[in-house]
């Protein structure tokens, strides 16, 4: 069987000719306070209503199914786990991360959208093309098409995952250990008519609940970077995949321009992992090797963030003012830091929600500084083959 063959990655995306005029609308920062104030006017149904469709969520659902007197020691243990030794976040891996995704999952959805992950971005590219082309590049590099069994490890609440399955055409088995993001995915499949064609599962990805050789393809976005021991994750995918088939993921890595000596690059690295639920951020390098320790193939590996026109950091850019990362900017992110403390100040959002606004906010500082220093990439991808047989 012959070796898939990478497409091509440099093919540059042309810019709009056309010029757009739309009609007058309010500014971001005016429709997210406009939108958070009418919380103090409305009925407890419209409230819940308004926040399950996203208006509110970033303060309201903090916590997703935690109790909300519990947000604010949930918050505590989470930096607690950071705080100790590499030990004790070992030991704790799978809690600490579960907390982390209680905390932030509704925040995140609002800010970012159903698909939490970065992409590359060509110029005249808007944020949300360049998320859809980064998951359609998966697609297209495993060769999905109708008929053929798929699974995405770490799905997150599935905006990839629907996405690519509207995109190829196939069956698509979501898993996810953590349990609010599963039930969120489900209702969202549910609204975007993927309950019956697209299934999830909730499950550890270091011991998957699957069968031997029962995919045709796997993928992974930015989520194996949280396994505590890479070579038995990927040796866990290798297994449920069929011989001779593909596995394509984007990490989250440390480049080779990364200082272990240099205190700056420390610092960014620990800020980046506190503020992104990670026990250790890997190397590009310790990723490649992992995947031939597991028995993969590898048939093409790249830094994708190399190729971006535009910073991929460029939503967390706090001095870039641009309309679609108003939240992001200085100005929004002092608009968004007052109202979730005036929330949290008469009681409608829980203890805590500024804390983990402010926490979420340090780790978008130290992923732009990652960025402009190039010591940090949420895009190493690969693509990898199971060989046809052991030998």
């Amino acid at each position: 069987m012959s070796k898939p063959q990478p497409l091509s990655i440099n093919r540059a995306c042309k810019p709009r000719s056309s010029l757009r005029i739309a009609s007058p609308r309010p500014s971001p920062g005016i429709t997210f306070v406009s939108r958070s104030l009418q919380s103090f006017s409305v009925s407890g149904a419209t409230a819940k209503k308004m926040s399950d469709s996203g208006a509110l969520s970033s303060v309201t659902n903090v916590g997703g199914r935690l109790e909300k007197a519990r947000i604010k020691s949930t918050m505590e243990q989470y930096k607690k786990y950071h705080g100790g030794n590499e030990g004790t976040r070992k030991a704790n891996a799978a809690d600490m991360v579960n907390k982390y995704y209680d905390l932030v999952t509704r925040y995140v959805e609002y800010t970012w959208g159903e698909s939490f992950h970065f992409a590359s971005r060509c110029k005249g590219e808007t944020f949300r093309e360049s998320i859809k082309r980064h998951e359609h590049f998966l697609a297209l590099q495993l060769g999905l098409k109708r008929g053929m069994k798929v699974l995405d490890v770490g799905c997150g609440i599935g905006g990839p995952l629907r996405e690519i399955a509207r995109f190829s055409l196939t069956s698509i088995t979501g898993l996810n250990n953590n349990e609010y993001q599963i039930s969120r995915a489900k209702e969202l499949n549910r609204l975007a008519g993927f309950s019956e064609s697209c299934k999830l599962v909730k499950g550890n990805f270091m011991d998957m609940p699957f069968p031997d050789n029962t995919f045709d393809g796997i993928y992974a976005i930015e989520a194996t970077s949280y396994a505590t021991d890479l070579v038995a994750c990927y040796k866990e995918i290798c297994r449920v995949l069929k011989p001779g088939q593909c596995f394509a993921a984007y990490e989250l890595c440390l480049t080779d321009h990364f200082d272990p000596r240099n205190e700056k690059h420390q610092k960014i690295k620990a800020d980046i992992e506190l503020g992104s639920g990670l026990l250790d951020i890997r190397t590009t390098s310790q990723c490649l090797e992992a995947l031939k320790l597991a028995g993969f193939e590898v048939v093409w590996e790249r830094d994708r963030s190399l190729d971006s026109e535009v910073p991929w950091y460029l939503p967390f850019d706090a001095f870039k003012l641009a309309i679609n990362n108003f939240r992001s900017i200085a100005i929004g992110r002092c608009i968004t830091r007052s109202v979730v403390s005036m929330l949290e100040f008469v009681g409608l959002a829980p203890a805590g929600s500024s804390k983990v606004h402010s926490f979420l906010e340090k780790d978008g500082d130290a992923l732009v500084e990652g960025g402009r220093d190039e010591i940090f990439t949420p895009m190493y991808f690969f693509l990898a083959r199971k060989p046809l047989s052991n030998s």
